[in-house]
């Protein structure tokens, strides 16, 4: 039954194919990427923090606290996390705190 292409079943509703969990996409070195980004958004600046070793609801909860530390908006999108306005210094703190090792790049 695994070669089936039945979509929908009276006894069980619509059939869907199980999730695959994902997997965190990291950079080769284990560093995090916080860097500052302005192409695309009408000259406002967001700060993206890229190669974080999370998925899913550990990723969404320090996307929480990240913006509450720097009091401002933000999102994730791709597995990078988005946070408005220039607070580097503020999030790379926050990040060495919770032990993981951060670089600053870009400009």
């Amino acid at each position: 039954m695994s070669d089936s292409r039945l979509v929908y079943s009276t006894d069980q509703g619509r059939i869907s194919e199980p999730k695959k969990e994902q997997q965190a996409e990291t950079f080769s070195d284990g560093f995090i990427r916080v860097r500052r980004e302005t192409k695309g958004r009408k000259g406002k600046g967001v700060i993206t923090i890229a190669g974080l070793p999370l998925v899913g609801a550990e990723l969404k909860a320090l996307a929480q606290t990240l913006k509450k530390k720097c009091g401002t908006g933000g999102a994730i999108k791709d597995g990078i996390i988005e946070i408005q306005g220039d607070k580097r210094d503020v999030i790379k703190a926050e990040l060495e705190k919770q032990g993981y090792k951060v670089k600053l790049a870009g400009g």
